[in-house]
């Protein structure tokens, strides 16, 4: 990008077991009597439609476990990518800035030179070197050549500001030049984010919607069962036997941030008022604290102090799955607070529920 060609950028977890009892009818007796003829059954009679067994719905569980991971893997792509161009857009205004002062201050060294030529000529054209070798007085001559020593002095520093600014100019516009490119590759990479994104909830969103009121119920219990079991099983292992950790000032304010925003839905990307998705909820509630930390959970589990589950305490961000792919605030008592997924509200579920790739303390 060529200088002067842009502008400045304007920038409880609940637990709930169904059981259904089904009776055998009783048998009747009666004396006996001539074989009676079969009654036929009347055609067209609805049948009531037999539903699919749990195995069908756990696949389907499993299955939109998947997209939706998918997807939150697509979002936390989506919000780098909107992390970055903030980033470059800042930079970009920082360099056009930067671009107009060193213009200006080019244009004030031309000028200086510009009336320095004048003079020259309303001398005559001589050099002021010139000059003084023709005066005859002493005095003048030695004057003179002070002038003249002053005078290439001037003329040097001039000459050398004139070509650092003009250095600082090119690279200036060679690394707004590279920012715009960079800012382009961003966008794409946003776009294609956002595409993804919205082919997983979209084929979520299909699937649930071939099931029968009865069959959401089901999976609904066959969810919550799937979290209760994974949650017992972490429990079971005795890892909060030696979990006694205190909230410190600014964890107990991300915790009330984040406890103030129970039952807000989920939006891939949001970050508040109104919705959250789950690096956004925790990236805001220690933003509130007082304590910015990265907007994605990749870059928090990259970024952030790692500390074992046994030392973990409330306000940490518990890193799901391998691709650290979803966070959550631990809480206390085993439990988190999180925004887990589209079509879901901001909640409270187990620490364990989900496969735990580590924890991360914002305030270490």
């Amino acid at each position: 990008m060529g200088p002067g060609k842009r502008g400045l950028l304007t920038a409880a977890l609940t637990v709930v077991c169904a059981v259904t009892v089904l009776a055998a009818p009783g048998t009747a007796f009666a004396a006996p009597t001539p074989t009676p003829v079969p009654t036929p059954k009347a055609s067209g009679t609805p049948t009531t439609p037999t539903p699919p067994p749990d195995k069908d719905l756990e696949r389907v569980r499993q299955k939109l476990d998947g997209l939706y991971h998918d997807a939150a893997v697509a979002t936390d792509a989506y919000n780098a990518a909107e992390e970055k161009a903030e980033k470059q857009s800042a930079e970009i205004v920082a360099l056009a800035k930067k671009i107009v002062e060193g213009q200006q201050r080019l244009k004030r060294l031309k000028n200086q030179a510009g009336a320095a030529a004048r003079s020259q000529y309303r001398t005559g054209g001589l050099p002021p070197t010139a000059q003084f070798l023709l005066s005859d007085d002493p005095g003048q001559f030695l004057d003179g050549a002070g002038l003249v020593l002053q005078g290439q002095s001037a003329t040097k520093k001039l000459l050398g500001e004139v070509t650092r600014t003009q250095k600082e100019l090119r690279e200036y516009a060679d690394d707004a030049s590279a920012q715009w490119k960079k800012l382009e590759a961003g966008r794409k990479a946003k776009a294609a984010a956002k595409k993804r994104i919205e082919r997983q909830i979209d084929a979520a969103e299909k699937l649930e919607s071939q099931l029968e009121k009865k069959e959401k119920e089901r999976l609904a219990k066959l969810e919550e069962a799937a979290a209760l079991k994974a949650q017992t099983a972490w429990l079971d292992t005795g890892v909060l036997k030696d979990v006694d950790g205190k909230a410190s000032a600014r964890g107990r304010k991300a915790v009330a941030f984040a406890t103030a925003q129970l039952g807000k839905p989920y939006v891939w990307g949001a970050e508040g008022p109104d919705s959250f998705d789950c690096s956004g909820l925790t990236s805001q509630a220690w933003a509130a604290a007082g304590h910015p930390v990265p907007r994605t959970s990749q870059e928090q589990w990259k970024q952030l102090r790692h500390v074992d589950v046994k030392d973990m305490r409330p306000g940490d961000l518990v890193i799901y799955f391998g691709d650290a792919s979803h966070v959550a605030m631990y809480i206390g008592d085993g439990a988190i607070i999180h925004a887990p997924r589209p079509g879901r509200s901001v909640t409270v579920a187990g620490a364990g529920s989900m496969p735990i790739l580590g924890v991360v303390r914002p305030d270490a």
